[in-house]
């Protein structure tokens, strides 16, 4: 199933970009963020909006350091509880998953996400039934920001290097450098 409009409007949109005329992309990352120290300083000292997507199996007892990402503007949302590639799965299973995830980031942060990333990228039309059943409002997939040229509206994924904080700090001279500037994803969508 590709991106774009699912053709049922009580299902979530699945988008990989923003279709925008702002000059403006948007940096996302899953949870193993949070094993940088100086990635975790870089976001609080530059207020990036970056969004970060929590697996609960994955987090544990990082809940903590996301809390604190999330005082200085750091959007958490929604990975599943487990990282289980969704699709193929019973509806049960992946509303398990889905929900479940909502269950708890409500629980730690008081907020429930509206946001999906599905694990691995797979999902299928159970994922956007289960997805909408559990408040998910749009299932975002994003790309590796590579060689090419950024565009605006693209949703960047975060790269999982042990060095996270280096690896922004090229990323964001790159988009700068293009004329673009990091903005909230969940302003937009």
């Amino acid at each position: 199933m590709p991106p774009g409009g699912t053709g049922d409007p009580a299902l979530p949109p699945v988008v990989d970009r923003v279709a925008t005329r702002d000059k403006v992309v948007f940096l996302t990352y899953d949870d193993s963020a949070e094993r940088d120290p100086r990635f975790a300083a870089m976001v609080r000292e530059l207020r990036l909006p970056v969004s970060m997507f929590l697996t609960d199996r994955v987090v544990g007892p990082g809940y903590g350091q996301f809390a604190r990402l999330r005082a200085v503007g750091v959007s958490v949302q929604n990975h599943t509880l487990d990282h289980t590639s969704l699709r193929g799965l019973p509806y049960a299973g992946q509303r398990a998953e889905i929900c479940g995830q909502q269950d708890k980031l409500k629980e730690r942060f008081g907020v429930r996400p509206r946001l999906l990333r599905p694990p691995y990228g797979t999902y299928d039309a159970t994922t956007l039934r289960a997805a909408a059943d559990c408040g998910i409002s749009a299932v975002v997939l994003g790309r590796e920001p590579g060689p090419g040229r950024l565009r605006p509206g693209d949703i960047l994924l975060g790269t999982d290097e042990p060095d996270l904080a280096a690896t922004t700090t090229r990323l964001l001279r790159r988009i700068r450098a293009q004329g673009l500037t990091p903005a909230r994803l969940e302003d937009y969508l």
